[in-house]
């Protein structure tokens, strides 16, 4: 259905497209670009992206088609402490309440607890985003705790909840998928 390849420079247009306002901006990737995003801040981000041992893999979200319909990051790996982080999760916007969303995450957590041999992955979503938290519990993340007042946005805080999913519970959540 979906597939995950390297996020590269023939994708800089699509995303950027994607994003039309500072606050968007912020959702997708907090306080990391500054509004608009550009191909400088971009070639940045994935200056040292998705090569071995990277601490940061960026993944465009390709359909069956080949066609760009998302971007999903893991990033902050840390190899001694086997923690990574998931970032940076847009679909385009006809590409929204399919489903897709937890394919991607399927793809990516494999990604890094199978290929990298992470222990917990973490994730924070601001706490308006109901669905994106609701998502993200169904695919088996945990609620860690409530970062209040993180970022400052058109003169309103916005709070983060902190999400997280462990090795084991990767493995069980398969176990339980697979017998099901």
């Amino acid at each position: 259905m979906i597939a995950l390849r390297p996020f590269s420079k023939k994708d800089f247009k699509q995303l950027m497209d994607w994003i039309p306002s500072e606050s968007f901006m912020v959702q997708w990737s907090g306080s990391s670009f500054s509004f608009p995003l550009t191909p400088r801040q971009l070639k940045h981000y994935i200056r040292y992206a998705n090569e071995d041992g990277a601490s940061t893999y960026a993944f465009s979200v390709i359909d069956e088609n080949e066609q760009l319909i998302g971007h999903i990051s893991l990033a902050h790996i840390d190899y001694y402490h086997k923690t990574g982080r998931i970032g940076r999760v847009l679909l385009g916007e006809k590409y929204r309440g399919k489903g897709l969303c937890s394919h991607m995450f399927e793809k990516v957590l494999a990604f890094g607890f199978e290929e990298l041999g992470l222990h917990r992955i973490s994730l924070g979503v601001f706490d308006f985003n109901e669905r994106a938290i609701q998502s993200y519990e169904r695919i088996g993340f945990t609620r860690e705790g409530l970062l209040r007042d993180v970022r400052l946005v058109d003169g309103q805080y916005w709070s983060l909840i902190e999400m997280s999913m462990l090795e084991s519970e990767w493995v069980q959540r398969d176990v339980h998928q697979k017998s099901s």
